[in-house]
């Protein structure tokens, strides 16, 4: 859905505006990705620990005070923000101002209800409101826009995303909350909030240096190209999110079940359990990357003129792509068994060697060179994966093996 619905708004707003738009969307995931501080992933490894205890005072306290302490904290970054944004006005291009400052509006709305979903197994919450319910309300007031007359601008475009986050997401609250009251008996609360922070915040910089690595290449391309470029190379990412979303369900669906078996000794489960999470991944990925390099010249001529230029841009990008579906959720694991700083360490590295290259290869090669910058880069991160988690936790983390 998500994906489809980023082809409407390539059609209507054209390359240029389009681009505008992907940059500000992609400054708006990297920051709603940060702003939970960890406490999102996090909540996967306590809601089951507690709930394993029968420990309702904690659990209570941790579903409260992890949602609304990053309400608190994203309010606070977005508000500093928009200050920058105005103080230094006049350095920046026009058009990307008040498209960045709705973006600043939308950073409340990243609280960490996610992991809480899917600590109970609710991935049909954990999921569908950000990956089917949100670009749809994008899309349909976008539409409206559209059908009225109104400019199709990465301005509307904003404004439409501003007002999907905070519709969906007070919605996707209170459904989890009509959900919790079943599950979590009412009573009073125990804070720890130091100690849950002091928990999170390896896994924060694991995620941190994480989604760096991921938006780095569109972040630094903007540099060197107009945004109709950013654009293309955009729309090729999107390609390949479909394949790379097959890694994220799959992550999303495990890492609790990581803590489980880690917390209550049953290693012969959870080696089990990993090896089968590493073919999920990777057999689906393998399949869905072979059958889009087919089509995707046809799926690039889908967003609208000049965007089939950037079909070889496939190729490159699926080769990181199916390096990390090589491993499976390797990077969960590490973090629900308290390897956090292992996990961080490798995405600092990875992160640092993806910006050392996009700034090496974007001025020669464009879009290519921050195509290849992070293929390299996550080549790299899954290698790092394989042999700290082989030396760490014994285990082996790659899809083929030899046999016993």
């Amino acid at each position: 859905v998500a994906f489809l619905s980023q082809i409407v708004l390539a059609r209507w707003m054209g390359r240029h505006e389009f681009g505008i738009y992907v940059y500000v969307w992609t400054w708006l995931l990297l920051l709603g990705s940060l702003v939970p501080l960890g406490l999102c992933t996090a909540a996967q490894r306590f809601i089951p620990e507690y709930s394993a205890q029968g420990d309702h005072a904690r659990l209570r306290g941790y579903i409260f005070a992890s949602r609304w302490l990053v309400v608190a904290i994203a309010t606070a970054i977005g508000g500093v923000t928009i200050a920058v944004l105005f103080a230094f006005r006049q350095y920046l291009d026009n058009h990307y101002v008040v498209p960045l400052v709705l973006m600043c509006a939308c950073l409340p709305m990243s609280a960490a209800q996610d992991g809480i979903s899917r600590s109970y197994n609710w991935i049909d919450m954990a999921l569908a409101p950000g990956y089917i319910v949100r670009p749809l309300v994008i899309l349909a007031f976008m539409a409206g826009f559209h059908f009225a007359g109104m400019p199709n601008t990465a301005l509307y475009a904003m404004a439409s995303t501003v007002f999907a986050y905070w519709a969906v997401t007070v919605v996707q609250m209170l459904m989890i909350n009509r959900r919790l009251n079943e599950k979590v008996p009412a009573g009073p609360r125990k804070y720890e909030t130091k100690f849950w922070l002091a928990t999170a915040f390896p896994i924060f910089m694991v995620e941190s240096f994480y989604f760096l690595l991921t938006y780095t290449d569109i972040l630094v391309l903007e540099i060197y190209v107009g945004p109709d470029q950013v654009a293309v190379y955009y729309a090729a990412t999107k390609i390949l999110a479909l394949v790379a979303f097959v890694y994220f369900a799959v992550s999303a669906a495990t890492a609790h079940r990581f803590a489980e078996y880690h917390v209550s000794g049953q290693r012969e489960k959870l080696e089990r359990f990993l090896s089968d999470s590493i073919k999920w991944t990777f057999w689906p990925s393998l399949a869905g990357t072979l059958g889009l390099l087919v089509v995707g010249k046809s799926l690039l001529s889908l967003f609208g003129e000049g965007f089939s230029s950037g079909y070889g841009l496939l190729f490159v990008l699926s080769i990181g792509l199916l390096a990390r579906a090589g491993v499976g959720p390797v990077e969960r694991l590490l973090n629900m068994v308290g390897e956090q700083k292992a996990c961080a360490a490798i995405y600092a590295l990875a992160f640092i060697a993806n910006l050392s290259l996009c700034f090496l290869l974007i001025p020669h090669l464009k879009l290519y060179g921050a195509a290849i910058a992070i293929s390299a880069a996550m080549m790299f991160e899954s290698a790092m994966l394989y042999l700290v988690t082989k030396r760490k936790l014994g285990l082996h983390v790659f899809v083929w093996r030899k046999p016993a």
